[in-house]
């Protein structure tokens, strides 16, 4: 279930809503004139967002190579990662 706050809320109650923010690691999504404005979050929780965004765009990235056909064998991959990694390249 959302947790949903006022903007008043927030303005008198940071301390409480940070702290559950922190602690639950959920969003506190607040209301301005009775419609939604923010989401709340702890920087922790943010940065997990975030990096979970970014593995989705990779992701969708190597998707997209391989339907065009830039891909290529594992065991090549591997080889040539092998081959960078010996040769201080990685």
């Amino acid at each position: 279930m959302p947790h949903i706050k006022s903007s008043t809320d927030l303005r008198n109650n940071y301390n409480e809503i940070s702290t559950f923010c922190h602690e639950t690691h959920e969003p506190v999504f607040i209301t301005k004139n009775g419609r939604g404005d923010l989401a709340v979050m702890s920087i922790d929780a943010y940065n997990k967002l975030s990096g979970r965004q970014e593995l989705y765009d990779l992701l969708a990235e190597g998707r997209a190579d391989v339907l065009a056909g830039r891909g290529k064998p594992a065991e090549e991959a591997f080889a040539d990662m092998r081959r960078r990694i010996a040769n201080g390249e990685l």
